[in-house]
């Protein structure tokens, strides 16, 4: 691996900056194995629990970052700007060995700017979909950080053919998530009985994610429920915010006391160990799903203003990793307007229903398991010493 030949001050410790739930998460693993080869290592900067178990300094909470879409970003970009200008000056003031941005890329590439230009060494972990839209961002990329450190297999060489120094380490959610799981079993320890079908509803970690797809997917849900009342459904809330804004959401949609719904504190693992099927927004949760080898429905919705924006600087016609990753539709994608929560229900109904389908998918994200478990933990950790010392 090259290294950057630029000077830089003789800091100290690694600062980090990770923008929501699934980078503190991902962060959180890559702390772990650095600080049993560094136990005295300092690690500080914006990031939440996990990153915190491993004795993360955090002066931000991560979930401070966690906002997706253009309109959304505006209506709080003055306090964005603030926390980012805080955090660069203070880097600046006492500068670390390295800095690292854990996804969230157009908050962290611009500290990443900011403290190349006064010699500071910058990584990033886990690559902007650049493969996906916005690719002219990779020249940005090329000024601001040093070492590209990404999670799936492909992108290593996208950045090497752009002379941007870049490291593929796997994908720490297919170490964390064994290859093999008692559906069984994980049915049992959430009192569910074992003939019971289970669904799982993942509409988002971020709060914006939740007010937009929380009313689609509960209306989904009720469409199920009318055609399979025996099904239950298992909805893990990322955090007590968003578990609030759930019991809102299932208030106003006026179930009723029987409807077979749990909203459950975290545990998402466990809700999707224990899942026939998954209803679940577009992002790191449609991974965890494959990973988990489960059939799913992806579906996404935001402000439309956003979208629109958006649209046009997409490449692929997918959205969700499992079909990206694949490089084709193995699950169905129901995309803003085409979030029909009628139509939602019966493509989820029909693939947990079909044994032949269900036994094609497990076969798929099985062989995308085996491909992304690389022990990705460590071998983020080698990169970053090899960067810091």
């Amino acid at each position: 691996m090259a290294k950057s030949n630029q000077l830089r001050p003789q800091g100290r410790g690694l600062a980090l900056i990770a923008g929501e739930v699934s980078g503190d998460m991902l962060a959180g693993a890559v702390l772990s194995a650095l600080r049993v080869s560094d136990p005295e290592i300092h690690t500080f900067g914006i990031g939440g629990g996990k990153m915190r178990e491993s004795g993360f300094d955090s002066w931000w909470d991560s979930q401070t970052l966690a906002v997706r879409g253009f309109v959304e970003v505006l209506s709080v970009y003055p306090k964005l700007a603030g926390i980012r200008r805080d955090f660069v000056r203070r880097l600046l003031d006492d500068p670390p060995q390295l800095f690292m941005g854990v996804d969230a890329p157009d908050f962290n590439l611009e500290v990443s700017r900011r403290l190349k230009r006064k010699k500071i060494r910058t990584a990033h972990f886990i690559s902007p979909s650049i493969w996906a839209w916005r690719g002219g961002r990779i020249d940005r990329i090329r000024d601001s950080i040093d070492h590209m450190l990404v999670v799936f297999p492909f992108e290593e060489q996208i950045y090497r053919k752009a002379k941007i120094p870049a490291t593929f380490v796997g994908h720490p959610l297919a170490d964390q998530i064994p290859l093999n799981v008692s559906k069984e079993d994980a049915k049992a320890k959430l009192g569910v009985a074992e003939s019971t079908r289970v669904v799982a509803v993942l509409p988002g970690s971020r709060l914006s994610e939740v007010a937009h797809n929380g009313p689609r997917f509960i209306k989904t849900m009720q469409q199920i429920a009318s055609f399979r009342d025996d099904w239950v459904f298992l909805v893990p809330a990322a955090t007590p915010e968003i578990k609030t804004i759930l019991e809102v959401q299932f208030a106003s949609a006026k179930l009723g006391k029987t409807f077979p719904v749990k909203i459950m504190d975290g545990k998402s693992h466990r809700a999707l160990a224990a899942s026939d099927g998954v209803l679940v927004a577009s992002g790191t949760a449609t991974l965890e799903a494959a990973l988990f080898k489960k059939p799913m429905v992806i579906s996404y919705h935001m402000n439309p203003i956003s979208y629109q924006i958006m649209k046009p600087m997409a490449y692929l016609p997918f959205v969700g990793l499992p079909n990206i990753l694949s490089g084709e539709f193995v699950v169905p994608e129901f995309i803003q307007k085409a979030a029909d929560p009628k139509l939602m229900a019966a493509a989820l109904i029909r693939q947990i229903e079909s044994d032949e389908d269900v036994a094609r998918l497990e076969r798929r994200f099985m062989q995308l398991h085996l491909d992304l478990r690389q022990g990705c933990a460590e071998r983020a950790s080698a990169v970053i010493r090899e960067l810091m010392y």
